[in-house]
């Protein structure tokens, strides 16, 4: 198998970061096809935590090339704190080498992030949840083929003919929205300053990542979210501005379809959410408290304690028909350890009818009441097991009842967020 995509399956933060860590061990290439720095992958190694938003979760080996494509969206600032970060540790040793961004990437402008921030402010009641990281604006540029691209920022000509063309509009819209607009030679100033730190990686990822895959190199794509906030078919509007399925990568990376391969689908054990929308499962009681507690389920990237409850089977069956998945990877099994009983929704009753289905209309979402069944749980701490076979029997069971209920089987389980505590089933590379 010479690829494999990484999916979240859930609403995001489902430890993507860890299964492409994992992966990467045999990948020669890790190339991110979407999203921004509006989400985080957290990764622990050696009991050392890493956060990263933009650059790819392979980058930890060392030895791997971590490419990121046209379809995500660049602040030239965070990335550039990012590498700044690994490098004061010694962990990133041969930039040049290791990290590649892409020419034809949206740049995250100042006033994306401006515009986000204050365009949520103003929604008040409504808000969307955003991040505030600009992600959103940037994208609406490049729907408008007004953006500004990483390649603009190598050439201050260029880039100033780029502003003429939208900068005018953003400042009358922020002035509009109470903030102070921005100068046109300040941004060329410093614009061009971080493209010139950023031109020793800039390079045309599509081509390497093309002729990596004739060539037959193992290459791992990573992707940010999940399958819930992609922005045509998740819980519209409470989604990001991005396709987050698989069928994205093609158009990502700049690849012909069927190169994407194998697609694991990551979930975790129970279901969490960042932001608004609807989230059938969620529990506002002791038990959502014990998960977000014991899980660290608090946003990587904002801080923001996430939601929290049980695990949504026709939403996880609805990622894997848009997906086709070959795998699951079940992330946070131990969190599950101390809970009498677990429970699972199967279906949704709305307007006194059970839906096994997850519906098309967001509004029937919002006022679904989950149905549930009950599974046995079971208290031995299991962040030590390593095999399936150690599991407690309900744990084991609990894994066996998600793969009959999805139809997929579950070949990869983390019982902690260190590297080692996994059980690895099968080769998921095939």
């Amino acid at each position: 198998m010479g690829s494999v995509v990484i999916i979240g399956a859930q609403w995001g933060d489902e430890g993507k970061g860890k299964v492409v860590d994992l992966l990467a061990e045999r990948a020669e290439i890790v190339a991110r096809y979407q999203g921004g720095n509006n989400a985080g992958h957290t990764l622990v190694v050696g009991g050392e935590k890493t956060v990263l938003h933009l650059i790819p979760s392979g980058i930890l080996r060392t030895s791997i090339r971590n490419v990121i494509g046209q379809g995500v969206v660049v602040d030239p600032r965070v990335f550039l704190g990012e590498i700044d970060a690994l490098e004061a540790r010694d962990a990133l040793p041969d930039l040049r080498h290791q990290l590649g961004l892409c020419h034809r990437a949206a740049v995250i402008m100042p006033y994306h992030v401006a515009l986000d921030k204050a365009r949520e402010a103003r929604l008040k009641g409504g808000k969307i949840g955003t991040t505030g990281r600009g992600i959103g604006p940037a994208y609406e540029d490049v729907a408008a083929r007004r953006a500004v691209r990483v390649g603009d920022l190598l050439d201050p000509e260029l880039l100033g003919q780029r502003l003429d063309r939208v900068l005018d509009e953003k400042n009358a819209l922020l002035e509009w929205l109470g903030v102070e607009p921005f100068d046109r030679a300040a941004l060329i100033a410093e614009m061009t300053a971080l493209g010139e730190r950023l031109r020793p990686i800039i390079c045309d990822t599509g081509a390497e990542v093309r002729a990596a895959l004739e060539g037959g190199k193992h290459v791992l794509f990573e992707g940010a979210q999940g399958v819930l906030l992609d922005v045509l078919h998740g819980t519209y509007p409470f989604v990001t501005s991005s396709n987050t399925i698989a069928g994205s990568v093609a158009t990502g990376l700049g690849l012909p379809a069927h190169a994407v391969g194998r697609v694991i689908g990551i979930a975790k054990a129970y279901a969490t959410r960042v932001g608004a929308g609807p989230f059938p499962t969620e529990l506002d009681d002791a038990v959502g408290q014990h998960l977000r507690d014991t899980g660290g389920e608090y946003g990587s990237t904002t801080g923001r304690p996430r939601r929290c409850g049980w695990l949504d089977l026709p939403a996880l069956r609805y990622a894997h028909a848009l997906n086709g998945f070959g795998a699951l990877v079940l992330t946070k099994l131990d969190v599950l350890t101390g809970l009498d009983s677990v429970e699972v929704c199967v279906g949704y009753r709305i307007d006194g009818q059970v839906l096994e289905v997850l519906p098309a209309d967001e509004a029937q979402l919002v006022g679904a009441e989950p149905v549930y069944e009950t599974l046995t749980g079971w208290s031995e701490d299991i962040t030590g097991v390593r095999t399936f076979e150690d599991l407690p029997e309900a744990a084991r069971a609990y894994v066996r009842y998600i793969e009959d209920a999805t139809g997929v089987p579950v070949e990869v389980i983390g019982v902690g967020p260190g590297r080692s505590e996994t059980l690895i089933r099968s080769d998921l590379w095939g």
